[in-house]
């Protein structure tokens, strides 16, 4: 009976000293709250991440306990490192961790991972405005897809122009530069990145090529002379095409001047109507045209039944 007294005995005093020492550590901070990190809390859907959970007092020999919720996965003596994959949604936490010395414990506080859509390829649109003194540059940088915030930088070449340009909505990041007229072409490209690392994505890289030492004018003034060009064309084709027609139709008066050496009369239109015997008119197909009328010598009259004499004939030239 006094043995099973003496070990009652012993098991308080120890309980007492736990509570004690629990107590002191609490006061001294001998004993603080565990860390609990990961190297990054944006994550996406498959990603194998780790969590580790360590105390800073290294002299003290603790037990690990971590939690998602109220479930415990894991239990370790000594600084943990849980490994897992992001799969679903209750992967993203809350988690936290456990440290235990004795009877004494303290919790670490929650943690949770962020779900974050990469960002794919952003698109570079450059405008320019060409000035007399150089060029205006206009760069336009977005990303149709991933998670926002998503920061854009600016490069030409392999070195940044512009600082981080952060857009919390779904629009392009601009980004304006001027540029002497001479000089080499230049090359230019955008970054897209969000909170996920290592997943930055670049655009396809676009050359604005060199204008050189022309002046900014040259191409309204190629393009004046080009219209000047093509009316030009267009009027040696009209006067070649009108030409051979004005030489024939004046050998034609010329021919006509020379056989009959007359001056032609007055034209107009003339038609010849007859009656036949039994005194009923009779018409014949006439063809009307513009004739030219020239004096020729007389020639015998055609006869006609019924024909009133005193008709002149002359010769028609069409």
């Amino acid at each position: 009976m006094w043995k099973k007294s003496f070990l009652m005995f012993l098991f308080s005093l120890s309980v007492q000293k736990a509570a004690l020492d629990c107590e002191r550590m609490r006061k001294t901070n001998e004993f603080p709250s565990p860390n609990l990190n990961s190297q990054t809390d944006a994550v996406m859907r498959g990603q194998n991440v780790s969590l580790s959970c360590f105390n800073q007092n290294k002299s003290l020999r603790i037990t690990y306990f971590l939690f998602r919720g109220e479930k415990c996965l894991s239990i370790q003596n000594g600084p943990m490192t849980f490994n897992l994959t992001i799969s679903e949604a209750r992967d993203l936490g809350p988690y936290k961790c456990k440290a235990q010395v004795s009877n004494c414990s303290k919790y670490s506080r929650e943690f949770n991972f962020t779900s974050v859509d990469p960002v794919t390829a952003p698109v570079l649109n450059i405008s320019v405005v060409q000035t007399k003194t150089g060029r205006y540059i206009m760069l336009r940088c977005i990303s149709f897809n991933g998670s926002l915030p998503i920061n854009y930088t600016f490069f030409e070449k392999n070195m940044a122009i512009s600082p981080v340009i952060s857009k919390n909505v779904r629009e392009p990041a601009e980004f304006n530069l001027t540029k002497n007229n001479t000089g080499e072409g230049k090359e230019y490209r955008c970054e897209a990145k969000n909170r996920l690392p290592d997943h930055a994505k670049y655009s396809q890289l676009i050359t604005i090529p060199s204008t050189g030492e022309s002046c900014p004018f040259c191409l309204q003034l190629l393009l004046l002379g080009f219209l000047l060009l093509v009316l030009i064309a267009i009027i040696l084709i009209l006067a070649f095409w009108m030409l051979p027609k004005y030489k024939a139709r004046k050998a034609m008066k010329d021919n006509a001047h020379r056989v009959y050496g007359n001056t032609p009369m007055e034209d107009g239109i003339y038609t010849n109507i007859c009656k036949n015997q039994a005194g009923t008119e009779y018409s014949q197909e006439i063809h009307y045209a513009t004739p030219m009328f020239q004096e020729v010598a007389p020639r015998d009259q055609e006869t006609c039944n019924d024909c009133k004499t005193g008709y002149v004939y002359s010769e028609l030239i069409f």
